[in-house]
């Protein structure tokens, strides 16, 4: 019952977050319009304006997840690309509180908030395109996805074309950069294994030369 009335408020917020942006007043309205107690509402946003921006973003996220189950796109660089799109479109309709989340997390005092959020997402997205790495692979996949993220995130917020196409191919160009990166790395990475390691190097010079 706490999530859904959670969620309650959070749609009566989005409601008046393009006019009041993440506030106060939207947190007031929330409960007007709800007929809920602020006292209530402040149970469920604890932190008022910051709440709420995690709130957005966990919901978008979890749309993004449970669309993505049902997904059957065999590559993983078609998958990964898929999830960017769905969990913007997950934003579609409250495309106006997105921009005004944007313009909140870009703010130097919520830095940590905003780079919190935006692995929370991007991890959601490499899990939903069923990604299982644990090594170091883990956190460059993350890193490379963050970049592709948000600026495919901010072309969107400013994108008027028909169908958001300006976007998508937008997207396109940036996984198929990604992909080239890590071609790249994987091609460095085979390069690297077949250099002897200069330990075994020096521990067989040493031992040739003992008489």
């Amino acid at each position: 019952m706490t999530d859904k009335v959670r969620h309650k408020l959070l749609i009566a917020a989005l409601k008046e977050i393009p006019f009041s942006g993440y506030s106060e007043a939207s947190l007031q309205a929330a409960a007007k319009d709800t007929g809920l107690s602020l006292v209530e509402v402040r149970r469920h946003f604890p932190h008022g304006p910051t709440s709420l921006i995690e709130a957005f973003s966990a919901m978008a996220d979890s749309e993004m997840q449970e669309r993505m189950a049902s997904a059957k796109e065999p590559r993983v660089r078609d998958r990964i690309s898929l999830a960017v799109r769905t969990r913007l479109e997950a934003m579609a309709p409250h495309r106006e509180a997105a921009r005004r989340a944007a313009a909140f997390l870009a703010l130097p005092q919520n830095a940590p908030l905003a780079a919190r959020l935006l692995f929370e997402t991007v991890d959601a997205m490499w899990r939903a395109a069923g990604d299982q790495a644990s090594d170091f692979n883990y956190y460059t996949k993350r890193a490379l996805l963050a970049g592709v993220y948000s600026s495919t995130l901010l072309h969107w917020l400013s994108d008027s074309s028909d169908g958001n196409s300006d976007t998508w191919a937008f997207l396109d160009a940036r996984i198929e950069d990604v992909m080239k990166i890590q071609k790249l790395r994987g091609g460095l990475e085979k390069s690297l294994d077949k250099i002897p390691n200069p330990m075994d190097v020096l521990v067989g010079m040493t031992k040739s030369r003992k008489p």
